[in-house]
């Protein structure tokens, strides 16, 4: 073979890999927008007001004759979606690395999501049990999408890459959530020149998210590849290949460890994100429009954040990265304890702050984990990871809503989540990183 065939096939191969990188991100821009709009502005306050209207005079509602507070509600139905993905990821992991096809997988994940998030359109009046159901659907399926999306990291993107891929992957969901939320403030502010009611322009953005998510998953649908597994590694089947799994595992121990870390703060993060527009309306006081403004902040900043953080770690490392940033997720819970009501000036201090870590923090511990997965069993380790990313996120919003439910105080229950950050950070400082990715059998990049 000559030298200019070499070199042709070797152009080839990057620009195969780079297309699929670029159909890859699309899944972060589809997604995010489910994790921006819903999850984090709109869902939060208002399915805690449809629980309000339905409550007793106590201020209590009964699901299954449960007696629980109105504003405890969407916390507890978080937590539950996480308790269903933990119990789904791993039997999906395992089936995905055992086929080889994990974009099927993926696609009934994306569109699962999609259609619960699209069905939100019908939460009115007092049914917030439909909008528990279609939370823990969607919220669920969205863990399992995650799950698959990341296992391709390893597979589209050499050691080399990985912070810098991760990181626009981020770059582009964060992107996605600030246009979809310039449009939701446009509608809900405007809802009377639209001709809708307030609650009306509230579940149209619920359901445009839903929309939104399943017509760009069809870009990472058509440009990601399948790879094949040879018949050797698709003996196992079901839980068989969960077991083994976990098996594997247990031979890396440094890789748990640093599961271990990331699920604690991690924990941290996602609580964060789901919990603060309750904090900000029912707490300091302040109106949708402020909540919307503040996540929009936090979005643009994110980009940036993401793409800054990600240079950061090519001079220091992913490591010492990640470390500075929950060091600053510390101080900004600290500081979000003692802002005063009705001073949205403040809140958007806080937003911004949260905006320049969150990016970076959740890209870098993606890229990082590509390091420590052995070659060949990324969607397996990757649902791990998953469960590390929402396996105990359920006791984050438990930890919130029953501070709130014993103290009646969101400020209690925003400063009791620093503890997952001083833990991580403790816990991630003592995993010895270099070692744990020449353990699993991946070579070591020049700055980690």
């Amino acid at each position: 073979m000559g030298t200019g065939t070499v070199r042709s096939t070797a152009a080839d191969e990057t620009a195969d890999r780079r297309r699929e990188q670029r159909g890859w991100y699309f899944y972060d821009w589809a997604c995010s927008v489910y994790s921006t709009s819903v999850l984090t502005v709109f869902l939060g306050p208002y399915l805690t007001s449809v629980a309000e209207s339905a409550a007793d005079a106590e201020g209590f509602v009964h699901p299954l004759g449960i007696p629980v507070r109105a504003g405890s509600f969407f916390a507890y139905a978080v937590s539950l979606s996480v308790v269903l993905a933990v119990l789904v990821m791993p039997l999906v992991g395992a089936a995905a690395d055992r086929t080889g096809r994990k974009k099927p997988l993926l696609a009934a994940a994306a569109y699962t999501g999609a259609a619960a998030t699209a069905g939100m359109f019908f939460l009115d009046g007092e049914r917030y049990l439909l909008g528990g159901a279609l939370l823990v659907v969607a919220n669920a399926a969205q863990s399992v999408a995650m799950m698959l999306y990341n296992a391709y990291l390893p597979q589209i993107a050499p050691p080399e890459e990985r912070d810098a891929v991760s990181s626009r992957g981020w770059a582009f969901g964060y992107a996605a959530g600030a246009l979809v939320l310039v449009a939701n403030l446009v509608l809900y502010t405007g809802h009377d020149a639209f001709g809708v009611s307030e609650g009306t322009a509230v579940r149209i953005c619920l359901a445009s998210a839903g929309l939104w998510w399943g017509a760009f998953a069809l870009i990472p649908l058509r440009r990601l590849r399948d790879r094949r597994v040879p018949a050797r590694e698709a003996a196992l089947p079901g839980f068989r290949q969960l077991a083994a799994t976990v098996r594997d595992m247990r031979r890396h121990p440094l890789t748990l460890a640093f599961l271990l870390a990331y699920l604690v703060y991690n924990d941290g993060i996602q609580t964060v994100i789901s919990q603060a527009s309750v904090y900000g309306s029912r707490e300091l006081g302040l109106g949708q429009s402020t909540l919307i403004v503040a996540v929009l902040l936090v979005q643009v900043l994110a980009v940036a954040g993401a793409l800054a953080l990600g240079r950061l770690a090519r001079r220091y490392g992913a490591k010492r990265t990640i470390l500075g940033s929950l060091v600053a997720w510390t101080l900004t819970l600290a500081a979000g304890y003692f802002l005063p009501a009705g001073a949205p000036e403040w809140f958007f201090v806080l937003a911004a702050g949260i905006g320049l870590v969150l990016g970076g923090s959740q890209a870098l511990s993606r890229s990082l984990f590509s390091h420590l997965v052995p070659p060949g069993k990324e969607a397996e380790y990757f649902s791990a990871y998953e469960m590390s990313d929402r396996g105990m996120s359920w006791l984050g919003p438990l930890l919130f809503g029953l501070t709130y439910q014993l103290t009646g105080s969101y400020r209690d229950a925003i400063v009791s989540l620093a503890g997952f950050f001083v833990l991580g950070f403790v816990l991630l400082a003592r995993v010895p990183v270099r070692r744990a990715i020449t353990d699993a059998g991946n070579p070591v990049p020049e700055r980690i």
